[in-house]
């Protein structure tokens, strides 16, 4: 019996059990959608936040307090105060690092803005006038603050799109004056609505000097970042290794293993975020693929109880000349078609779905995310489904294809 009889005798017995054939493949289908909607998603996830990494520049060198983490307990030793105004005098000397072109302090923190009989609880942002060229960030209406307003400790603000809108829903703030930790602060400048960015919402975010932060919103003697801009790519590992010497001479640390800080470019921040995305989303779709397993399972035991109500077929066929084989390549020939057609079924769906979201993303929460069809996992996806066809369709064949044809034809 030629192979293209016995796909089509295949066909025609799962044609006749058609509500059987959809209860088999729908749990192979929810396996398939749930993989190719992790990994779509995931990678989606991914390249939106290296582009936003890659949109900082790949000359911005990035200081953070306490030791690097290597593990979650290791995210507590980074809230600590261990970079102040002496490593920020000492990396201002170019002496000590020549290859960087700026250096800008940072806090951060949150505290509610008050505008008339409106409350609003924005990010507070203390930096320098750097922050829009290293963020790539711009104004739509007035202006950035100055070097000498920082260095004046000025009372003046700029705005996210969210916080003006929050805060006066019938226009712009912009030369009006909102009230911070009981400070008054004149809005000079409003951003353009553009969502979330790697590491904060610029839509809701307030920047404001660092040094009118320190003094009269925080009352923080200390730094939480410092971004350092090296003068070209070349550089940057010399900066590196610049920054790191100069801090621990600041610190009067000689064992590196000691260092109250880390610091880190922007092509480590990509590695880290790329094999922290990939493993989350890798463990995500081991955990969607055990739908598959139960899928399988229960192909196995769907076709073992059509084996049992196709007995008089069986033993009808093979008193007309069906060898053992051909029971056993009709039978495996239903379960790979089925677990197949649901791979296939997963895979517009995941496709879909993903689609659907990153819409949803794009168009309604302002969030630049592209779509990504996940090649690979679809192609691996459709070879596993049959595989799984395969295997948990080979007990059930073989049991049809024992069965005696006397007994076969007896049975009732």
């Amino acid at each position: 019996m030629s192979i293209k009889y016995s796909f089509k005798t295949a066909l025609n017995g799962l044609q006749t059990h058609k509500s059987r054939s959809v209860l088999t493949v729908l749990g192979i289908v929810i396996g398939i959608t749930a993989i190719i909607l992790v990994m779509s998603l995931g990678q989606g996830a991914q390249n939106l936040i290296l582009g936003q990494i890659q949109g900082i520049g790949a000359k911005t060198i990035s200081i953070a307090p306490g030791r690097q983490p290597t593990g979650p307990t290791d995210f507590v030793s980074m809230f600590t105060d261990s970079l102040k105004d002496s490593d920020l005098t000492a990396l201002s000397q170019k002496t000590n690092v020549p290859h960087a072109a700026s250096i800008m302090p940072v806090v951060f923190g949150s505290e509610p803005a008050i505008y008339e009989n409106n409350s609003y609880r924005p990010t507070i942002f203390g930096g320098t006038e750097l922050f829009a060229s290293i963020y790539n960030i711009s104004v739509s209406e007035g202006r950035i603050f100055t070097d000498d307003e920082v260095k004046s400790y000025a009372d003046v603000v700029v705005i996210g799109s969210k916080v003006n809108d929050q805060l006066d829903s019938n226009g712009s703030l912009l030369n009006q004056k909102i009230k911070i930790n009981g400070r008054n602060f004149k809005v000079i400048g409003i951003l353009p609505k553009q969502g979330q960015s790697t590491f904060l919402n610029f839509d809701e975010a307030a920047f404001i000097p660092y040094t009118t932060a320190q003094q009269y919103v925080f009352g923080k003697k200390y730094f939480d970042r410092m971004v350092v801009e090296a003068d070209t790519e070349a550089n940057v590992p010399q900066t590196v290794d610049d920054i790191k010497t100069t801090i621990r001479n600041d610190h009067n640390i000689t064992d590196p293993a000691k260092d109250d800080f880390f610091v880190e470019t922007q092509a480590e921040a990509m590695q880290t975020v790329g094999t922290i995305t990939s493993v989350l989303t890798l463990f995500l779709a081991a955990v969607a693929a055990i739908s598959l397993l139960v899928g399988g399972i229960g192909i196995m035991n769907i076709m073992l109880v059509s084996v049992t109500e196709r007995t008089r077929e069986i033993g009808l066929r093979k008193a007309l000349g069906a060898t053992e084989n051909n029971i056993l390549t009709q039978f495996l020939l239903e379960a790979v078609i089925l677990t197949a057609l649901g791979g296939a079924i997963g895979i517009f769906l995941g496709a879909s779905l993903s689609f659907l979201i990153s819409l949803i993303l794009t168009k309604f929460l302002a969030v630049n995310w592209t779509f990504v069809f996940p090649v690979g996992a679809a192609a691996l996806g459709l070879g596993v489904a049959a595989g799984v066809g395969l295997v948990f369709g080979i007990y059930p064949a073989r049991q049809a294809s024992r069965k005696s044809p006397i007994e076969a034809l007896r049975y009732e």
